[in-house]
């Protein structure tokens, strides 16, 4: 029955991600500001794809990180033989190892290493009827081994379900721009990653509403004003994603206008 019911997850996943007219478009562009043909990227929390397929088509190399066999057996069909992309079978944190990947049969996308955030996200109601009803282990590296082996990325993508901070933790150098997670119902997790990425580097911040790939503001904003954002949400509030990017090299980036919109 859980083989079932992974494999229904799965098919809603692509779903969602593969099956929105013209959000690939709206990746592509928002992305096309952090990204060039021939930079190296991470995607850490990979799930199906979807990013991993936009990069490619901006002519990125990619570094797809996931731990969950189920989604690696997707991509692996969908981009294995891609010479843009790496597809690397682990969990990422704060120090190599093991850890327990605590699986949603049902919801793949919230499959966690957090035992911790999956109590705590049962405050909202759309976890309401989510359980994490498999376990698996799983090894995981850190981003420091991961650059490393791979090389200094200008983009690392965070979406690991609670585990952010614990990403950032195995990072121990600033890079020119990262997004992460947020979700209202374990705002702390994100706010934790504010602090983290001050103590990186220095940082200008914007944000983008669930899957919209459109930014909030129309500039680039501090800390204090996303965490001030981040803070008055409430629990069954829309998520998103963080993105920062690096002051000393934002006009590099993105031009000396300081316009969030390419």
């Amino acid at each position: 029955m859980g083989f079932f019911r992974t494999q229904r997850g799965i098919v809603r996943s692509l779903l969602v991600y593969y099956g929105v007219p013209f959000r690939a478009r709206r990746m592509k562009s928002m992305y096309r500001g952090f990204l060039a043909a021939g930079d190296l990227a991470f995607d850490i929390g990979a799930h199906v794809g979807n990013r991993v397929r936009v990069w490619a088509s901006i002519g990125a190399r990619t570094i797809a990180v996931e731990p969950q066999p189920s989604c690696l057996a997707v991509m692996q069909r969908l981009y294995g033989r891609n010479p843009l992309v790496t597809i690397v079978p682990l969990a990422v944190g704060n120090v190599p190892g093991e850890t327990t990947l605590l699986v949603s049969d049902a919801s793949p996308t919230l499959t966690t290493t957090s035992r911790d955030w999956t109590t705590t996200v049962k405050k909202a109601e759309i976890f309401a009827g989510v359980t994490w009803s498999t376990e698996i282990t799983v090894a995981v590296t850190t981003v420091d081994r991961l650059i490393a082996q791979y090389g200094e990325p200008a983009f690392v993508k965070i979406d690991v379900e609670g585990s952010e901070r614990a990403v950032l933790d195995g990072l121990t150098r600033p890079i020119r721009a990262v997004s992460f997670e947020f979700l209202p119902a374990a705002i702390d997790v994100a706010l934790s990653c504010l602090d983290r990425l001050a103590e990186l580097g220095s940082y200008e911040y914007n944000l983008s509403r669930v899957e919209t790939m459109r930014f909030e503001y129309p500039r680039w904003v501090d800390a204090a004003e996303i965490r001030e954002f981040l803070a008055g949400l409430g629990v069954n509030d829309r998520s998103g994603d963080v993105y920062a990017r690096l002051k000393a090299q934002a006009d590099d980036v993105r031009g000396t206008s300081g316009r969030a919109e390419p």
